[in-house]
């Protein structure tokens, strides 16, 4: 007699990038077993192609694709993790007054949400005859961008891959019909001016964001800390 298989519970979530409800299951053993690996060896796109694979795997294939925006994967990957191993996580933060203290707080998976600050928008003015409308980065894009070594290539390497579409006056041009070399000359023609611009749109796109409100037990000064993407979560 062939022994039973085990079925697993399914849950419901929104993709924040989409609106869609979809279903999700929590991960296996052995797909935990894969992820913890991958956490072990503290590569970044090691950590990211298995965080995909599950994601992938846990979604039916709806979420976790190279293409999806990171908050999303970051996002879905979170609410597994709560219905596999708990939906509370305890978390070591450091009290920004004096930068030396941590204090341990636990917080429920629910309560992190995909935050966008009012009035963002990917259509960026630069001048009065350019404008860029921008697309959020891409889990390939962030591993991609894991080749080079310093935090300024990866910043600089992500910005100008995010860039979808250049309007000049009447005339546009997609990303698809522009050489790299002219993407190159274009992007390092900016003034300092028009890359600040570019710049606010990554710092107010959607992004895996929680407030908490943390006292120091040496100095007792009470302060809110932002946690903001997986690795504030997790690392």
């Amino acid at each position: 007699m062939a022994l039973p298989k085990i079925k697993t519970p399914e849950y419901y979530l929104v993709v924040p990038s989409t609106g869609q409800e979809i279903t999700y299951r929590p991960f296996l053993v052995g797909e935990e077993k894969i992820l913890l690996m991958a956490l072990e060896s503290e590569d970044e796109k090691q950590i990211y192609s298995s965080l995909m694979n599950i994601v992938q795997a846990c979604t039916n294939g709806m979420v976790g694709k190279p293409s999806d925006p990171v908050f999303d994967l970051e996002y879905v990957f979170l609410k597994i993790r709560g219905k596999s191993v708990s939906e509370s996580i305890k978390l070591n933060i450091l009290c920004p007054d004096d930068e030396k203290t941590y204090v341990e707080s636990t917080l429920n998976t629910d309560d992190i949400q995909v935050l966008v600050e009012e009035n963002h928008k990917n259509e960026i003015e630069l001048n009065d005859e350019f404008k860029v409308i921008m697309k959020y980065p891409s889990v390939k894009d962030t591993m991609d961008a894991g080749k080079f070594t310093s935090d300024t290539e990866k910043g600089f390497y992500v910005i100008k891959n995010c860039i979808e579409t250049i309007v000049v006056g009447e005339d546009i041009y997609n990303k698809v019909d522009i050489s790299q070399k002219e993407l190159d000359e274009f992007f390092d023609s900016m003034t300092q001016d028009m890359f600040v611009s570019l710049q606010e749109f990554f710092e107010g796109m959607p992004s895996l964001k929680h407030e908490i409100e943390i006292t120091n037990p040496n100095t007792n000064v009470t302060s809110t800390v932002t946690m903001e993407g997986l690795k504030d979560f997790f690392g």
